[in-house]
């Protein structure tokens, strides 16, 4: 008896390291991918320059005054939310093409879990927004003069790694809706323009009129801009005029949204996955 008690333990460990050594070599091929494409690293810090250079620049210029902050330190910190949500959703949902490719196809057919695809992918995606965040982060405060406080520095790594996991969770669920990659090259955009224009990533919506500001509220990426903001913002005078709601509700919402994505797209996944 003593004997069976034994080989189960060692069965189960055996099955728990071949898990996490599959999480981790997921994760790492991500890293080490992201790592090999100088056009990927050189997009990293020519996107932000773009972005807030081309589009807050005039803002500021035109509308920062009657706004009452700075309009580039606004669009950057949305921006940097905006990032680190994006790059692990998109990650999650290359998993439909992945498919078809010659590594993804032996890691689909091996003897590991899916789920532990799907956290190892969260995983390595979530390092590579990280990555791509403190380039960000130093590009704000050296190019475009965003302020950094003691407390934004120690904050800032937990809370983008609260919103890569909400991006993750939110790729699983979509990368559950679709089969082709094509199909879903046509619809993901479709659930993220929305959120650009109406998260706050560069423009107020603290004003909305009301249907807008009901779509506004449903809308993940929300959360995470404005969690960004309330570190950069705490304990400057412009924080009530640009952070919409407490940071332990955003908290609350963000784990009540990362549960459900997580769950149902996981679940879908994975039953997906086992009918192919």
């Amino acid at each position: 008896m003593q004997n069976i008690v034994q080989q189960t333990a060692r069965e189960r460990g055996g099955r728990i390291n071949i898990t996490w050594n599959a999480i981790l070599t997921i994760a790492g091929r991500d890293v080490t991918r992201f790592v090999r494409e100088p056009m990927r690293l050189i997009f990293t810090f020519l996107l932000p320059l773009i972005l807030v250079g081309g589009l807050s620049g005039p803002l500021q210029s035109n509308f920062g005054k009657a706004a009452g902050y700075n309009l580039m330190t606004f669009s950057m910190t949305g921006l940097l939310a905006m990032s680190l949500f994006q790059t692990v959703m998109s990650g999650l949902t290359s998993l439909i093409e992945d498919r078809t490719s010659d590594f993804s196809q032996e890691m689909f057919i091996a003897p590991i879990s899916r789920y532990a695809i799907v956290f190892g992918k969260i995983m390595g995606e979530s390092l590579v927004a990280l990555i791509q965040a403190v380039a960000l982060v130093a590009l704000g405060a050296l190019v475009f003069g965003v302020p950094i406080s003691l407390f934004t520095l120690l904050m800032i790594l937990p809370v983008s790694l609260i919103i890569c996991l909400l991006g993750g969770s939110f790729g699983v669920l979509l990368t559950s809706l679709f089969s082709k990659q094509s199909t879903a090259n046509m619809v993901i955009p479709f659930f993220m323009f929305p959120q650009f224009f109406l998260a706050g990533v560069f423009l107020p919506v603290r004003n909305l009129p009301w249907y807008l500001d009901i779509l506004s509220r449903i809308l993940p990426l929300r959360y995470a801009v404005d969690l960004a903001r309330s570190i950069f913002y705490a304990g400057r005078p412009e924080y009530n005029q640009i952070v919409l709601i407490n940071p332990i509700i955003n908290l609350i919402v963000i784990a009540i949204l990362f549960t459900i994505f997580l769950v149902i797209g996981t679940i879908l996944f994975v039953r997906s996955e086992h009918n192919r």
